[in-house]
């Protein structure tokens, strides 16, 4: 007796494979774009936290800078930001936890500021924030003033002049205010800033920064001056 045939097998559906590693790339797809997607978000979210949250000034390292230090150097791009956010500025570089003791912050106001020149911008100390009264040795309270600083000269790479000037009643204002100037630079030398990128000038009493015979006024006479010389300011204060 023949063996009977089995029936023959129904056509396979192969267009199914393909179909469905298609379905499958496409998912893979779009959860590539909402993992995606999720990660701009929490970008944007830290890029907008942040400078809400500005901690203080530290040195540069691995090329990262702090949110501060950005924020002053913006300004100093800008010479017309630098005569309209003087305060900030300060404010910025010197925020009330690092200034030191016998420094308060009315005094930083009246004794520090941030000017615009014809070929940079300058930062003005008096001597009642770096020297005694007819001296030129810094002492630690200037030492910490100086250093709250250092980070923003050591990021530019601009060359910068520090300048001592007088009052008219000092004893050999061109001397002592030489001596400021080179006391100033000395320091900055010592935390390890190259010597080149520094010039010294003085002009000891001869161009006064306040006019007058108080005492009030040659208190402010009595400075250094700190150029950093971006050759971008639109205006001198002398």
């Amino acid at each position: 007796m023949a063996r009977k045939k089995d029936p023959p097998c129904p056509p396979l559906a192969l267009w199914l494979v393909t179909f469905s590693d298609l379905v499958t790339l496409l998912l893979t797809f779009f959860v590539l774009l909402l993992t995606m997607a999720s990660m701009d978000q929490s970008f944007l979210t830290r890029v907008t936290v942040m400078p809400l949250d500005m901690g203080p000034m530290d040195t540069k390292g691995g090329g990262q800078i702090s949110i501060k230090l950005m924020a002053v150097l913006e300004y100093m791009e800008n010479p017309w930001e630098v005569m309209e956010k003087q305060n900030r500025i300060k404010d910025l570089l010197y925020p009330d936890e690092v200034l030191p003791d016998d420094i308060s912050k009315s005094t930083l106001e009246e004794n520090m500021k941030v000017l615009v020149k014809d070929d940079g911008v300058a930062l003005v100390f008096t001597d009642k924030l770096l020297f005694p009264v007819g001296g030129s040795e810094l002492d630690d309270s200037a030492r910490a003033i100086l250093n709250q600083i250092l980070p923003m000269l050591e990021y530019m790479s601009e060359p910068i002049r520090i300048s001592g000037y007088a009052d008219d009643q000092e004893a050999q204002p061109y001397e002592v205010a030489m001596d400021r100037a080179i006391a100033v630079l000395t320091y900055y030398v010592e935390q390890g800033m190259a010597n080149d990128r520094f010039s010294l000038s003085t002009a000891g009493a001869d161009k006064p920064l306040v006019t007058g015979d108080s005492d009030a006024a040659r208190a402010q006479n009595r400075r250094v001056e700190i150029l950093i010389r971006t050759d971008r300011a639109l205006d001198s204060y002398s």
